[in-house]
This record gives structure tokens, sequence and C-alpha cells, in this order.
């Protein structure tokens, strides 16, 4: 049985501040989430969407993506094969917004996903509630106060160079390690302003947003554990490189 989720996202203006909306329909109930970033467009709000949703899932599960965008759904089910075939590249140039590309491709290749084309604003309960948790995720952008009439309970916080990252629940623990609590979905860590602006100049340099770019060094972070990164230091402060 395929689980029913909705992703939506967009700007206003475009570009702009924009939002992106997750309605996860589980059988133990509905999960919502949104964000946002302050200088974004819809494509990108759309495909960031997307990506938030499937991140939420583990490895091999049975997905039913809906999304009003046939931009995100066009571009997983027709043309990234063509794309990556080719480099990444299109027949004029590179793939616009690639980093998120290759990021939904990484996601939905290790999940059974299902996609389908919803038509926006068309009275689809689903796709009407992404699009106002949308909408919620791009007041969080501006620092505006939430709706609580339109508020998830619990909303990731949004990445930006002065603001927080959102950590992702850690993996479950194999039958024979300890059992460990799971760091809760939306856990935030602060990043202080001067942090945050080297974060903001790392991400452009790699050509990818803030958010990925932490999600990315915290990834390796934890895997390489205390040991790893005290030998990182240790090596740095000899100005020697990492064995």
């Amino acid at each position: 049985m395929r689980t029913i989720v909705y992703a939506d996202g967009g700007c206003d203006p475009n570009p702009g501040p924009g939002g992106w909306g997750v309605v996860i329909q589980a059988p133990e109930g509905t999960v919502e989430l949104c964000g946002g970033d302050p200088q974004s467009t819809n494509n990108r709000m759309e495909l960031t969407a997307a990506i938030r949703a499937l991140e939420h899932f583990p490895e091999g599960a049975a997905i039913e993506m809906r999304c009003d965008s046939q931009y995100v759904v066009k571009s997983v089910t027709e043309w990234i094969r063509g794309w990556k075939l080719k480099g990444w590249r299109t027949t004029t140039g590179p793939v616009k917004n690639v980093e998120l590309m290759q990021r939904l491709d990484e996601l939905a290749a290790r999940r059974d996903v299902r996609w389908v084309w919803v038509k926006g604003h068309a009275g689809e309960a689903g796709n009407e509630r992404a699009d106002r948790l949308a909408a919620q995720g791009r007041r969080q952008a501006l620092g505006l106060p939430p709706r609580p009439d339109i508020a998830p309970a619990k909303t990731p916080p949004v990445m930006t160079p002065t603001m927080t990252a959102a950590v992702s629940p850690a993996a479950p623990a194999s039958p024979s390690s300890p059992a460990a609590e799971p760091a809760p979905r939306g856990t935030s860590i602060p990043v202080e302003g001067a942090l945050g602006l080297r974060l903001a100049r790392a991400a452009k340099q790699a050509g990818t947003t803030p958010q990925a770019y932490a999600d990315e060094v915290l990834r390796l972070a934890l895997d390489l554990g205390p040991d790893g990164l005290a030998l990182l230091r240790e090596a740095k402060a000899r100005k020697m490189p990492a064995a």
C-alpha cells in the first residue's frame, strides 16, 4: 500500500521569498511539513517540497507523490534520464537547479515512487493544504509570525545564513547495537551570524543552497564521529593533510 503525499511550493514574487509544503497521509496519521527560503524561485520551491517529502521516508518505502508542478513530475519521469546521459546537460546548456535535481533523483532511486500530476487549485484537499503550508513556509522565511489557522503542528526551521539548520532523524539502530534515542525531526542547531555567513559563502562556492550544504556537512560529521573529527582538527592544526 502506497502512502499518499502532496508536495507544493512557490514564490511571491517569482523570484523572491518562497515556501514549500508537504502533506503526508500516513496510516498512523497525517504529517505536515513546511519551510521556506527568503530568496528562491517557484521551481526551486517545488523541487524542495518533493525532496523534503522523500527525505521523510526510509529507503524502499512505497509512495504516491502528488504534485501540481508539471516541471517536477516531467523532470523525474521524462527528462532526467536524458540529462544524466548527457552529463546533466540539456540541448541549450547545464540543467537548471541541478543540485536539487540530483538530490531528488538520488532519493527517488532508493524509494518506490509513483509520480502523479494533479491540477492545482482544483479542490483536491491534500493539494490545497500543501499550498497553504507553502504560504506558511514563505511567511517563516520572511520572519513573519505563523498563522495559527494554517500552521502545522511542528514546522521545520528555515535554513538561512543567520538562522538554524534542521537535523534529519537518526537512522534506526541495528538489532545488535544499543538503543539510542533518535533526534526528532526539526531539532534546531543555532548558527551564529559569522558562522552563518561562512556557511552561505561555502554553499555558493559549492553551487548549492545553504540548507543542502549544511545537511551534507552534518552527514559527514556524523559519519566521521568524534574520533574522526578530532583527527581532522589535529591534521589542520599541524597543517598536514588528513590521512
